[in-house]
């Protein structure tokens, strides 16, 4: 059971996150539970570290923003305890939870659960501190916002457990942000392919992370509200779901820019001078399109970028420019990525035709279109956003009835 920072937010949020983990306990089931630091906790902590060194020491960084976990999980084992449930609180580095040592945004290379798992079939609730490992050189690492779902399907994995439940200030994933699309439907079940796409395309439910280690282990999700005892989604193997509808959700990321390089010498190896610097500054490439001039000497090179890197990508190019060679550069930052994803795309046919029919009925213009097997995105102005997604929910008949 993990429970994130909304639901861990004060005392009495507590108290009743140790009332469900008691009635799990005192049902049959063993235990283990992972935790957040309190809503807000961690972001003042990195506003500490920032303001006393703009140039911290990452090992120190880790060894600060850490702490927020350590006070939950000690306050759980506390509440259970008074419950008279048997409970022990556990830091990442005393079980240990095993990280390479890339300090912020650590990677879970192993788990050592043979004493947490023996305790558990005495009946002792393992109260575990998300978001934080322990490096090879013994410091305290973590894993980045978002961390604990890692940590919490890692941890599910290590233990061999039945099932990994997020509980969240949602009550499971739906078939489109409620808040623009009043007729979006909770999904029963979802595949982990689907949810990996949801979660990098714009939806924030899960930590796509934690999602890649729940479908590389076979770790069943179910993602759940904290704050009512409705059932969740399942996130399941494509084998688990019986009748697989042909798009299941609809997603958008509003954290998108687009950069333009006009008029760029169409020829071998400009490509690779134009994102290999970008690589080799740590930003990341989305979606690209290439069109060339009607004479073949030139080209323009559009693709996209996080938001917040904007700044950086457009130093990186204007350093390169000799080398890329190209005219002109332009930047929007006023755009947003929609995606329509399902696992039934793989065999049926028109399903991009029928999205860009549902764009051009609304007079919404793509900027550019990028696919996989069981997705397909574009880019458009971002004033658009609410009245693509709805018209795509609709048009592909995900409106509830």
């Amino acid at each position: 059971m993990k429970f994130g920072g909304t639901s861990v937010a004060d005392v009495e949020h507590l108290r009743q996150v140790a009332d469900r983990v008691a009635a799990a306990a005192r049902g049959g089931d063993e235990v283990a539970v992972v935790l957040s630091a309190m809503a807000g906790t961690t972001n003042q902590l990195i506003d500490w570290t920032r303001e006393m060194s703009s140039l911290h020491d990452a090992r120190e960084y880790d060894a600060v923003v850490s702490a927020g976990e350590q006070i939950t999980i000690g306050l759980l084992a506390m509440a259970l305890q008074e419950r008279g449930i048997s409970a022990r609180s556990w830091m990442g580095w005393q079980l240990p939870i095993r990280t390479d040592g890339v300090h912020g945004s650590a990677r879970i290379e192993g788990i050592e659960g043979a004493e947490i798992i023996r305790r558990m079939g005495e009946g002792e609730v393992a109260v575990v501190a998300g978001f934080q490992g322990l490096s090879p050189n013994s410091r305290v690492t973590t894993l980045g916002r978002g961390g604990s779902d890692t940590t919490a399907v890692a941890l599910a994995a290590a233990l061999q457990a039945d099932r990994c439940d997020i509980h969240t200030d949602v009550d499971g994933v739906y078939t489109a942000d409620p808040r623009i699309v009043t007729a979006a439907r909770k999904l029963d079940r979802i595949t982990y392919e689907e949810m990996l796409e949801m979660a990098s395309q714009g939806a924030k439910v899960l930590q796509t992370r934690s999602v890649e280690l729940a479908m590389n282990h076979r770790v069943r999700v179910q993602v759940l509200s904290s704050f009512n005892d409705t059932p969740g989604t399942l996130v399941v193997d494509e084998d688990e779901i019986v009748e697989q509808a042909v798009v299941s959700g609809i997603t958008y990321a509003s954290d998108e820019a687009k950069i333009t390089l006009l008029q760029v010498a169409d020829r071998p190896g400009v490509a690779a001078a134009i994102f290999g610097p970008l690589a080799d500054a740590n930003i990341n490439v989305d979606m690209i399109v290439q069109s060339a001039s009607p004479d073949g000497t030139s080209t323009d090179m559009t693709f996209t970028v996080a938001r917040g890197d904007l700044p950086r990508v457009e130093d990186v190019l204007a350093r390169h420019r000799a080398a890329i060679g190209y005219q002109e550069i332009i930047s929007d930052g006023d755009i947003v990525k929609v995606s329509v994803i399902g696992v039934g795309m793989r065999s049926h046919a028109g399903v991009a035709q029928r999205m860009f029919a549902a764009l051009s009925e609304k007079g919404i213009n793509i900027h550019a279109i990028s696919t996989s097997e069981i997705k397909i995105s574009v880019l458009i102005g971002a004033e658009y956003t609410e009245l693509a997604v709805r018209s795509l929910h609709s048009a592909y008949g995900l409106d509830a009835a």
